[in-house]
């Protein structure tokens, strides 16, 4: 259904070095049908004064498409991409969405407020999540920024609601409305 972008390769890495990488994951579920054309999603980072990077071998026509399912983007050529996934609640990927969303919501029930409710009903509604995956150790604090408007283009653009793991859920002004921070041990 979707067309998958070629993925920008991290330089090469020995293959213990791979296993021992650790993931920092990000969440935007979207209540709009489609996803927007990744062509809008750049000229909107440019816009915000960030340089994104794309892989050399896309084709500018896959830019242009709604139903693409992954793309690398990078914001400094020394540092490893941010992996971006779109997955709907329709085609090839229906399951990953759903099984994101409903480990999600299965979390949310065990906070009994009014945000914990109102986010489960947005993810209730979404049609599609955008995932974001950055190394943790290799990731900057530019990086982060650069993260922070790919989330906010789909959070404004998409009727979406952020999600970070080990923080939880953000209002569109950016406060944490449901923590899923883990517990400490001290607590």
């Amino acid at each position: 259904m979707g067309k998958e972008l070629p993925i920008l390769p991290a330089s090469a890495q020995p293959a213990q070095a791979a296993s021992t990488e650790k993931f920092l994951y990000s969440r935007v579920f979207c209540q709009k049908e489609n996803s927007p054309p990744l062509r809008l999603l750049l000229e909107f980072l440019k816009s915000r004064g960030q340089l994104p990077i794309t892989p050399p071998e896309v084709d500018e026509a896959a830019l242009d498409e709604w139903a693409w399912v992954q793309v690398s983007l990078g914001y400094d050529k020394a540092r490893k991409p941010i992996h971006v996934f779109c997955f709907r609640d329709r085609g090839t990927y229906k399951e990953a969405f759903e099984q994101d969303r409903d480990q999600f919501l299965e979390v949310l029930t065990a906070h009994d407020n009014l945000e914990a409710s109102l986010v489960a009903e947005t993810l209730r509604r979404s049609r599609f999540v955008l995932t974001t995956r950055m190394d943790q150790a290799d990731i900057t604090d530019e990086g982060y920024d650069f993260n922070g408007w790919i989330l906010e283009f789909y959070q404004e653009n998409c009727n979406g609601i952020v999600e970070v793991d080990d923080q939880g859920f953000f209002s569109p002004k950016g406060e944490l409305i449901v923590d899923l921070a883990p517990m400490s041990e001290e607590e």
